[in-house]
């Protein structure tokens, strides 16, 4: 029997979104091999979770090949494939925590790790900055997330924000839709870009006005809300089935 039979249809188009998620990180090259980890809550009153099966690569993850586990890392549905530890331990940590964070989102870019290595961190020298700006927490470096004490620091530091970067390591979104959290993780990551090519310039900065910072800051889950996830996510999913169809397996 397909995983497809087995599931209901809104898990079903929850996988769907997911490993169209794992394709368009790959898509532009915001993977790390096989050591970053995008999880999905699924629909229902269990507390299970879709999560990229360990070892296989985004461009490779599809609907069905997506693992199912609950908050203990258990495989709740059969899979040849297991979970990584470390990426689990930070995801189960938020999901537990956070009733709306329906989708955990952790990369290793190189502008992510680059600006949480900067003292100063994330700065706004540019419109896509204020988005994570306004509701941006940080995670001092612990080594490799397999401490299970590590979670409950990691969930204080996190708080209700819904971007962080954690230091030495990556950057990590948190939304209650698969949709927005891709969108925000866009949003930083263009933010990231931007600033260290501005730095690079070796010339005067021009930062944001801190009064407007302050009103967004001061707006954060209107702005945050209004990024609008949704109105992007069919073009992505449009865009997808004419590169790799396949995803949706």
């Amino acid at each position: 029997m397909s995983v497809k039979d087995q599931v209901s249809e809104q898990e079903w188009q929850t996988r769907i979104d997911l490993a169209a998620c794992y394709r368009m990180i790959a898509h532009y090259g915001w993977d790390d091999l096989v050591f970053t980890h995008i999880s999905a809550r699924v629909p229902g009153p269990e507390h299970h979770f879709l999560i990229n099966p360990y070892g296989m690569f985004f461009e490779e993850v599809t609907a069905s090949s997506l693992v199912k586990v609950n908050l203990a890392g258990e495989k709740v549905m059969a899979s040849d494939y297991d979970i990584n530890p470390a990426g689990f331990t930070i995801h189960s940590a938020v999901h537990e925590a956070r009733d709306d964070a329906k989708c955990v989102m952790h990369l290793h870019t190189t502008a992510g790790v680059a600006v949480s290595v900067l003292k100063e961190g994330l700065q706004a020298y540019s419109q896509q900055s204020l988005f994570p700006l306004a509701s941006l927490s940080y995670h001092d470096y612990e080594g490799i997330a397999l401490n299970p004490d590590e979670k409950a620091r990691l969930v204080a530091d996190l708080g209700n924000t819904n971007f962080m970067i954690l230091r030495n390591h990556g950057l990590l979104t948190a939304a209650d839709s698969i949709a927005d959290a891709f969108l925000f993780m866009f949003i930083m990551q263009r933010a990231c870009e931007i600033q260290l090519q501005a730095q690079a310039a070796n010339q005067p900065m021009i930062a944001i006005d801190d009064r407007i910072l302050a009103g967004i800051r001061a707006q954060a889950a209107e702005v945050t809300r209004s990024a609008g996830g949704g109105l992007a996510w069919p073009g992505i999913l449009r865009k997808l089935n004419r590169m790799c169809p396949d995803f949706s397996e």
